[in-house]
Formats: structure tokens, C-alpha cells, sequence
């Protein structure tokens, strides 16, 4: 008997367990927001800001819907500076997450949509009305582009703080998840990752990369202090011959496969290590370089 009912026990047991498993389903959610702080391990993933970041540049006061842009209603909002085209597909595809985002954050978050199409704006603007854009659209002048410089592709944003200052740029197409931590970040939410700072060198404004220590595809190794010294000097003072108009330095940071800057950088490191003369003209006085679109 007590064999008997034991087995009931057990069995009873088993059901309930297979009834819990099976209702059991796992929780969807873009990026969580723990309660307490990130453990740290490998996997944690890590959030990136520029230290001692500079003030966002200013835009055209008007959009293409006839609305005014004041920076002063963007106070202690996150600012996105999206620049993008209708002609570019990975434009298009990022849309409809840009939208969702916008809605999302509609109190704490501005976009702003720098488009670099070179029809009419009412073209962008019957485009912008047929996928719902619900933020505004500005036509971007060779002045504004210049003023973000650094725009190797399309789409590429800049990420702005709760106070005016450029933190961060993405190029290309970035998942939503990274920009959702950013934004939780600078809104001093939780968030599932660590925090990191770095120093510009050109990963946001190109005029920045005289603060680069390394470059992209240029071999310092080997060198003393007073000739990477040297090399730097030389890196940021000459031009690239590739038609970028940029300093060698830009070049390499803005296109890394460039091989023309690749090829006299690595000249000017070796002149810098065996004495001979500099070969290059000076750098020139243009210091933005006309983005490459990408589709």
C-alpha cells in the first residue's frame, strides 16, 4: 500500500513539474535594465564615450516640414544627428527602427535627420511622408557636412548628450540595442553594461585624429619615443595624394583601406627611422573630406 501511494506522490509530482516546464516561455526584450550593476565579466557588454567630448555644431534653423529647429527645446534630451538619403538602402532599412526609437523615447530622445540627397527637398519630403518619419528632416549644406566632418558612409549618426556635446559616432547600419544602452546611459539609467570612456582621435571628427597615438594599417612598433614623435608629426602635417584632400592621418582613420595613404605612411615611417628627407608636399588646408555614400 505505502509502495503505492508513494508512486502516486511521484507521479503527481512529475505531472506538475511537465505542466510548469511547459508553460514556461522566455522573455523577449531588446536590452534589460537591471537593478543592479553589470557583473563584469567578458561578456558584458560596454558602452563607449568620447572624454571630454566638444559641443554638437549647429544646424539650419528650419526643417523641410516648415517647423523651426531650436536646439534650446533639445535640453536634457539625447540627440541622434542621423545622416542618411532616400537612395541608400541602408538608409531605408534603418527607418522604420529610427521611427520605433523616436516613439519610444519621445520625451527623453530627439532625432534629428540630416539628408544628403541632391533632389528637391519636397521629393524628401513626400518620401519622409510615405514612411512616416515623426522626426525632423533637414537638407544638408556642404557647411553642415563639413561642420560634422568625418561622414564616411551613409547612414552615419552622431550620438549628442543630455548637454549639447558629441559623445559618440556610428557609421553604418548598428543595431538598435547599441543605441538604446547609449541613450539609457546618458539619461543616467540602468543599463546592461559597463561604461567606458576614450579619447577622440578621429573616431568622431576627423580634425581630431592629431590626437592619435596609433593608426589604422601604420606600423609604429620598434620606434623611439622621439620618432614615433616624429612620424606623428609627419602624419598629421602631410597630405594624402589619394584626392580625400586629408592629412595622412585622416586618411588612414577615415578609410582604412586606402592604399595610397597605407603606402606613404609606411614611407614616412621608414624615412623617420633611417634619416631620409620628407618627400610630400604639405598638408592641405582643406580638413574635411566629402563623404564616401555607401548604398
Amino acid at each position: 500500500m505505502r509502495k503505492i501511494v508513494l508512486a502516486m506522490v511521484v507521479a503527481l509530482v512529475l505531472v506538475i513539474a511537465a505542466y510548469a516546464m511547459r508553460g514556461k516561455s522566455p522573455a523577449i526584450r531588446s536590452v534589460p535594465a537591471p537593478s543592479a550593476a553589470p557583473s563584469g565579466n567578458d561578456n558584458t557588454p560596454v558602452v563607449r564615450f568620447v572624454k571630454d567630448p566638444e559641443v554638437a555644431p549647429p544646424l539650419p534653423d528650419h526643417d523641410i516640414f516648415g517647423a523651426a529647429v531650436s536646439r534650446a527645446n533639445w535640453t536634457g534630451k539625447v540627440v541622434l544627428v542621423n545622416f542618411w538619403a532616400t537612395w541608400c538602402p541602408p538608409c531605408r532599412e534603418e527607418i522604420p527602427e529610427m521611427i520605433a526609437l523616436q516613439s519610444k523615447y519621445r520625451e527623453q530622445l530627439q532625432i534629428v535627420s540630416i539628408s544628403e540627397d541632391d533632389d528637391p527637398a519636397a521629393n524628401v519630403l513626400k518620401f519622409a511622408q510615405q514612411r512616416g518619419i515623426n522626426y525632423p528632416i533637414i537638407m544638408g549644406t556642404p557647411e553642415v557636412i563639413a561642420a560634422y566632418g568625418g561622414v564616411p558612409a551613409l547612414p552615419t549618426t552622431f550620438v549628442i548628450d543630455t548637454q549639447g556635446r558629441v559623445v559618440q559616432k556610428h557609421a553604418g547600419l548598428h543595431p538598435m540595442d547599441t543605441y538604446i544602452r547609449e541613450i539609457r546611459a546618458l539619461l543616467g539609467q540602468p543599463i546592461d553594461a559597463r561604461i567606458e570612456t576614450f579619447v577622440d582621435a578621429g573616431q568622431v571628427f576627423l580634425k581630431n585624429a592629431v590626437n592619435a597615438t596609433e593608426l589604422p594599417g601604420v606600423n609604429l612598433d620598434g620606434l623611439t619615443p622621439e620618432q614615433k614623435k616624429a612620424a606623428l608629426h609627419r602624419l598629421n602635417a602631410e597630405s594624402c595624394t589619394c584626392g580625400c584632400t586629408l592629412t595622412l592621418s585622416q586618411c588612414r582613420v577615415n578609410d582604412t583601406e586606402c592604399p595610397v595613404s597605407g603606402k606613404i605612411a609606411a614611407q614616412v615611417v621608414k624615412e623617420v627611422v633611417h634619416g631620409g628627407k620628407p618627400a610630400h608636399g604639405p598638408a592641405s588646408k582643406t580638413t574635411s573630406k566629402p563623404p564616401q555614400k555607401e548604398s
